[in-house]
């Protein structure tokens, strides 16, 4: 289609038609259904600050076009906050494509956020990534992902049915564990100590890390509106000794329990073994999960019996928001979890 087009920042009375642009170009989401419910979640009540955003408007006033940047802060080195923001939310509609909406407003929020953030991260899929690279950021390698199996014949029937691209059951996967949203509404109040705890030895951590407060745990996996977040919790004398949190989800045929944050007390390698099996035994065929190098659950985690899938994992790629990442920047300058760079 032809006519001109208007470029501005997204505004509240945009929401409604930037959800139909979104459901459009990218289906229902990971909830399945993209409601105002969810969008203000992920995007005004984040602690890390309101998403920045900007649409492409047609002649007639709708928007055509939409780019939203999520705002992270990771810590790094000496206790220095990094202030990110995530490429999130993009769609333009199809009679609109061709005519450089999605790159145009991309490069015009990195100019918006220049003064605000020093990192522009995300993790592309294959298709979308060529585009990225040629807008300067850089690829910076795959992050694994680890599997524990938790139920071997029904596993490897469901990875046959993949293979064969049978498609799976429909509705969610049974899962035994407590919800993390009934988990906050009672918090355990022995949470700010683990979380304390755990403070003071990341302290000395110089790779880039999110600090998992009470506020932002509550946030990311108590109030997700439809992502069904679940909790495991270990004990010992007493004591909350550690934590996760994790969703059951469909992987096609597979019953999938994506295990996205795993906090345990400095040094407790036997309280992150346990929650990775707890997570494995909650219900689904797997648990899948990222084991950063040099953390408890690394350590529990052949143990455990988890094992690095093959051709797996996300591919992060990275830029700043002015130009290019600095060449001494790498994949091995980061301590993720999958929580950090799950899609949502």
């Amino acid at each position: 289609m032809s006519g001109e087009l208007t470029y501005r920042r997204l505004e509240s009375a945009d929401v409604p038609a930037v959800l139909e642009l979104l459901t459009a170009s990218l289906a229902g989401g990971p909830t399945g259904r993209r409601s105002a419910e969810f969008f203000d979640w992920k995007h005004r009540a984040n602690p890390f600050g309101a998403s920045p955003g900007l649409v492409a408007l047609a002649a007639d006033g709708r928007p055509v076009g939409v780019r939203l940047f999520l705002r992270w802060s990771w810590r790094g080195a000496g206790g220095r906050e990094v202030a990110a923001v995530r490429p999130v939310d993009t769609a333009t509609h199809p009679d609109f494509q061709g005519r450089g909406i999605f790159r145009r407003l991309t490069l015009e929020l990195l100019e918006q956020v220049a003064g605000e953030a020093e990192l522009v991260f995300n993790t592309p899929n294959g298709n979308s990534l060529p585009g990225y690279l040629r807008m300067g950021w850089r690829e910076l390698g795959r992050v694994p992902v680890a599997l524990r199996v938790a139920r071997p014949m029904s596993f490897a029937r469901g990875a046959r049915a993949a293979l064969a691209r049978r498609p799976g059951p429909s509705g969610p996967p049974r899962c035994e564990l407590p919800t993390a949203a009934d988990w906050f509404a009672f918090p355990d109040p022995r949470l700010r100590e683990l979380l304390a705890e755990r403070a003071l030895a990341d302290a000395a951590e110089t790779r880039l890390h999110t600090v998992r407060t009470a506020e932002y745990l509550a946030w990311r996996y108590g109030a997700a509106p439809g992502l069904d977040y679940r909790v495991v919790t270990v004990e010992r004398g007493g004591e909350l000794v550690g934590l996760a949190f994790g969703r059951p989800r469909r992987r096609g045929p597979l019953a999938e329990f994506t295990l996205a944050e795993l906090i345990v007390r400095p040094g407790d390698r036997a309280a992150a073994g346990r929650l990775l099996r707890d997570a494995a035994a909650a219900g689904c065929d797997h648990a899948a999960t990222h084991l950063a190098p040099g953390t408890e659950a690394a350590s529990a985690g052949l143990r455990a019996g988890c094992l690095t899938a093959p051709r797996t994992g996300m591919v992060l790629a990275a830029r700043t928001p002015t130009g290019p990442l600095p060449a001494e920047r790498t994949l091995a300058d980061w301590r993720f979890s999958l929580g950090d760079l799950e899609v949502f």
